[in-house]
């Protein structure tokens, strides 16, 4: 099977929503990317997240495991810092393999309301 994705993706509209209005965990608004791994190899991605007003943070760094996906929540991403909720930010993702990667959202900001959305990330 060829290989399939890229090396690098990116995804420039990010804003985790903040406040969540609901029960947690299931109302907790998110932003989150799926990397899909095709490949008989592991990938050991990295991700940078860039803002309006400061310095690049990262890399977080992540391990997707050969011929699997892993769902990678924006919110969770503590080290090297942690992501500041309710702030635009756009990230950069690098994969020693080909992978492919899918923004996710969920938004719980309005009172009773779930709002899912998801795009692919564009890849470089």
């Amino acid at each position: 099977m060829p290989e399939l994705g890229a090396h690098t993706w990116v995804v420039p509209g990010g804003q985790v929503p903040f406040p969540a209005h609901g029960p947690e965990p299931e109302f907790t608004g998110f932003d989150q990317l799926c990397v899909l791994n095709a490949t008989d190899r592991e990938a050991e991605v990295s991700l940078d997240i860039y803002y309006e007003d400061a310095e690049p943070v990262g890399p977080y760094r992540m391990l997707v495991k050969a011929r699997r996906i892993r769902h990678i929540r924006i919110n969770d991403l503590i080290d090297p810092e942690a992501i500041q909720l309710d702030r635009p930010y756009g990230c950069l993702l690098r994969s020693p393999v080909p992978v492919v990667v899918q923004f996710l959202r969920q938004d719980t900001r309005l009172p009773g309301t779930l709002a899912l959305t998801g795009t692919m990330a564009h890849p470089v």
